[in-house]
């Protein structure tokens, strides 16, 4: 496995972690995050989507898909904009930032991995 494939793969078990916590305990989470308890299914229904988003991460990095390597990077970066839009707006606490952060930490992680294969 290369480098990139493994900053991918990394993110990726951190996605299928991150969403199985929304997935199976989702108040822990937002507890964490200051935010209210969740009491309807869309925190889980979430949980599964970003579990699932794991799932293809994993599956692009086992399969050296540098494209879609590529394309994360940018994606990654832009959730950090994303969010600290959110938290700008009001309509997301500022902790939701956190998430973000660790997005853009990771891209540039594969950025550079993948810089250093060229």
């Amino acid at each position: 496995m290369s480098r990139a494939a493994r900053t991918v793969v990394i993110f990726g078990a951190y996605l299928i972690a991150t969403g199985a916590m929304l997935l199976v305990a989702p108040n822990v989470l937002l507890g964490l995050l200051r935010i209210a308890p969740a009491t309807e299914p869309w925190i889980r229904v979430l949980g599964m989507i970003v579990a699932i988003l794991g799932g293809y991460y994993v599956v692009a990095a086992r399969a050296e898909l540098t494209v879609f390597f590529r394309a994360s990077v940018a994606f990654r970066l832009f959730a950090l904009a994303g969010f600290g839009g959110l938290a700008a707006l009001g309509w997301a606490p500022a902790t939701l930032i956190g998430f973000g952060v660790i997005d853009a930490l990771a891209a540039l992680w594969t950025r550079s991995a993948l810089r250093a294969a060229a």
